[in-house]
C-alpha cells in the first residue's frame, strides 16, 4: 500500500517513501523538551532519508510542532512535501485563553465549532508559514454528534475551496472513528496505537469498514507508547507502565524477531500495512536518530517465516490472513 494520490506531494522526489510519514508531535516537546536545533534537525534527517508526509497538530506542544515543523520546512519547495494538521483544538495561555492567531499558547481546549474549525486552521497556516494543507484531520473529537452536526460539515467546506485537499478524522478509539467512517464523507482516517501487533481492536469493525467505503487508513502509534520499539527500556503502552501479561508478551515478540535477526520495532512499523485499508504509517520521532531507525524499517527483509511464527503467538493468529489480504 502507499499513501493515496490526494495525500502525495504535488511534484514527486525520486527515491520518496511511499509508505512512511514523520510524526511531529514529539518536537513539540511531548514528554521532553527538545531544543530548536534538534527539531530542525529532526525534520532535516526525514527530508534527507526520503519522507515528505508530516504530520502535526496544534494540541502538540500547543502549537509549538506546527512552528517547528514550519520553520524546519521553510526552504523546501511546498508542492514536495505533504503537511497534515488538524483541528478540533483551540490553543489557549495561561489564563485560558485564547492567544492570538499563529501564537503558541500552553495548552488546548476542545472547540467543535464552525468558527472554532476556522479560527483553529488559520493559526495552523500562520505557525507553518503556508497556505494550505494537504490533509486536515479532526483531532480526538469528545462528542461526536457535535462534531458530525458542526466540524465536520466545515472541513468539507475547505476541502471544496481548495484549502485542504483531504479530510479525516485522527482518534485512538475505533468504535467512534468507525462511526464517521459511515456518517461522514472523510477521505481517510488516522488510527493511533490500534492497529500494532500488541492491540487489535482497530481491526475488528473499523478498518473492514474503510476498506468497504473506500476511506483509507493512516495508523500511528505503532510503538504503543514505546513497549513495540524496546519493551525492556520502554515497557510503556498507551502512555502508562505496561502491566506485567504486555510486558511479557512484547518480549516474547521481541525473542522472534530477534532469533531472525530483525528488531522488533521494525516489525512494529511494518505490521499496520499488512491489514486491509491501512496505506500508510506515521511514526513519531524526537532526533534524527530515531529517523534514521524508523526509515530504514521500510526496507528492511522481514521473513515470511517471522510472520507465520508471529502468528503463533497467543493472540495473533489473524496474521497470516492479513498477510495475505
Amino acid at each position: 500500500m502507499a499513501f493515496r494520490a490526494g495525500l502525495r506531494p504535488l511534484t514527486p522526489t525520486p527515491g520518496a517513501s511511499g509508505t512512511f510519514g514523520l510524526g511531529c508531535a514529539p518536537i513539540g516537546n511531548l514528554f521532553q523538551a527538545v531544543a530548536e536545533s534538534d527539531a530542525d534537525a529532526t525534520v532535516a534527517a526525514a527530508l534527507g532519508r526520503g519522507i515528505r508526509f508530516f504530520d502535526t497538530a496544534p494540541h502538540y506542544g500547543a502549537g509549538a510542532s506546527e512552528a517547528r515543523l514550519g520553520r524546519a520546512l521553510a526552504g523546501v519547495e511546498r508542492d514536495t512535501v505533504a503537511i497534515a494538521t488538524k483541528v478540533g483544538r483551540r490553543v489557549v495561555d495561561a489564563a485560558g485563553e485564547s492567544v492570538p492567531s499563529g501564537a503558541i499558547g500552553v495548552d488546548t481546549v476542545g472547540d467543535l465549532s464552525r468558527d472554532g474549525v476556522l479560527r483553529s486552521l488559520e493559526g495552523s497556516l500562520a505557525r507553518l508559514g503556508t497556505d494550505r494543507v494537504d490533509l486536515l484531520y479532526l483531532h480526538d473529537p469528545l462528542d461526536v454528534d457535535e462534531a458530525l452536526a458542526h466540524a465536520m460539515p466545515a472541513l468539507a467546506e475547505l476541502r471544496a475551496q481548495g484549502v485542504v485537499r483531504a479530510i479525516g478524522v485522527g482518534m485512538v478509539w475505533p468504535d467512534p472513528m468507525t462511526r464517521f467512517v459511515r456518517e461522514a464523507d472523510v477521505d481517510v482516517v488516522m488510527i493511533a496505537g490500534r492497529t500494532t501487533l500488541l492491540d487489535h481492536r482497530g481491526e475488528a469493525e473499523l478498518l473492514p469498514e474503510a476498506a468497504r467505503r473506500g476511506v483509507g487508513v493512516i495508523a500511528a502509534g505503532v510503538f504503543n507508547s514505546g513497549i513495540l520499539a524496546d519493551p525492556v527500556a520502554a515497557p510503556y503502552f498507551d502512555y502508562r507502565e505496561a502491566p506485567p501479561d504486555l510486558r511479557g508478551r512484547a518480549r516474547r515478540l521481541a525473542a522472534i524477531c530477534d532469533a531472525r535477526g530483525v528488531p522488533l520495532r521494525h516489525v512494529a512499523a511494518r505490521y499496520p500495512l499488512r491489514l486491509p485499508a491501512v496505506e500508510a504509517v506515521v511514526v513519531g520521532a524526537r532526533t534524527s536518530a530515531e529517523v534514521d531507525d524508523f526509515a530504514a524499517a521500510e526496507h528492511v527483509e522481514i521473513p515470511d517465516d517471522l510472520w507465520r511464527e508471529l502468528e503463533e503467538l497467543e493472540g495473533l493468529e489473524h496474521l497470516a490472513e492479513a498477510g495475505r489480504a
